[in-house]
Parts: structure tokens; sequence; C-alpha cells
């Protein structure tokens, strides 16, 4: 049987080129391959928090395979910085309407019988208000531990982004980021002789 071929995971697989934080000095270079693999395994803990200690009901496995996604649209568009990103309502409103059609060109490049099946992980719209929320609460950590990170090496160019962020993670005040805090985000300052014992 020959199948057509597709390019999707080809594609997809250059996030790994695409670079994070461009408008900032970086003393750690991270890119959208390896933020996406960390946001994943964040949505997946605050998902299983959030249903062992939080009264949750929310289908983890599928939070982390979305949240896997969740810039996938970054190879076409690029990681645009936040301040550029969120300038304006126009701004916001122009590049929501190129990451929808960034999904959809991913999702053309997959083979017509998989788009449906994909489709609930690239188009953030597909997702419930509490998977994005998650998801969402996810990179921010995410953001915020990339903050700190950069400030333990003496980079103090990323001390303002922290405080916005740690900022806006507690307004949003979500529990099960509160308990990452608390329990697993203090050995993110660890060295890696402390954290094996």
């Amino acid at each position: 049987m020959n199948r057509p071929l597709s390019h999707f995971f080809a594609y997809v697989s250059r996030l790994r080129w695409i670079k994070r934080w461009g408008l900032m000095r970086n003393a750690i270079e991270e890119n959208v391959a390896t933020h996406s693999w960390e946001v994943a395994t964040l949505a997946h803990a605050l998902a299983l928090i959030r249903n062992r200690h939080f009264g949750g009901s929310v289908n983890a496995d599928r939070i982390a395979a979305a949240a896997l996604y969740h810039d996938a649209t970054e190879v076409i568009t690029g990681d645009l910085p936040t301040p550029v990103k969120y300038h304006s309502q126009v701004m916001r409103e122009a590049f929501g309407d190129i990451e929808h059609k960034a999904e959809a060109e991913l999702l053309a490049l997959l083979p017509p019988d998989l788009r449906d099946d994909f489709a609930p992980y690239v188009r953030e719209s597909q997702l419930s208000r509490e998977e994005r929320e998650l998801i969402k609460a996810a990179d921010r950590l995410s953001a915020l531990l990339k903050c700190q990170a950069e400030i333990r090496t003496g980079n103090t160019e990323f001390e303002p982004a922290a405080e916005q962020i740690a900022r806006r993670l507690d307004q949003d005040g979500l529990p099960e980021v509160a308990y990452f805090m608390e329990v697993f985000a203090p050995g993110y300052q660890q060295p890696l002789d402390n954290l094996l014992g």
C-alpha cells in the first residue's frame, strides 16, 4: 500500500532550532522543543496534583499531550517575545489570527485521516477552559524556573521578568501551582550532589 508522505513531524522537529527569549541576553540557551517538553511535564504534574489534592478530575495524559504541542505553531511563526505579542489589543488580535492560521497549516501537513485525531492537541481552541488553564500555568511556571536559573548565573536581566511572572502566578491563585512551588521548586536551586542525597 502506497501511503502519501507527511512532513508534519519533520517540520515540528525543527522546533529545536527556534530560540526562546530572543530579546534577552541568555546565559542558558533555551529552544522551543526543550521548553515544550518541560511544559508538558509540568502540566502533567499540575493536573495530577489537582486530581489528588484539590478535587479535580482532569485527564492528565491529554493535558500532557496538548502541552507538548502548545507552541508547535512557532515552527511557522517563530517565537514572538511576550512584550511584542501582548503590546496592544491590536497586536494580540493580529497574532491570534496568525496562530490560528499556523494551526491550520500544521494540521494540513498530516494525512487527512489523522487530522481530526491531532486537532485537539494542535488547536488550542479545542481544549477545555480547565485544560488551557493548567497548560498556561505550566507555561508560566516554566518561564519562572528559567528566569530563576538565569538569575542564579548572575544574569540580572531576568529579574524583572521573574517578578512579573511570579506576580501573575500568584494572581492566578491556582493551588496546584502553590503546591508545586512548595514541594518541587526548591529542588531546582540545588546542586546535583544535593539532589542525589
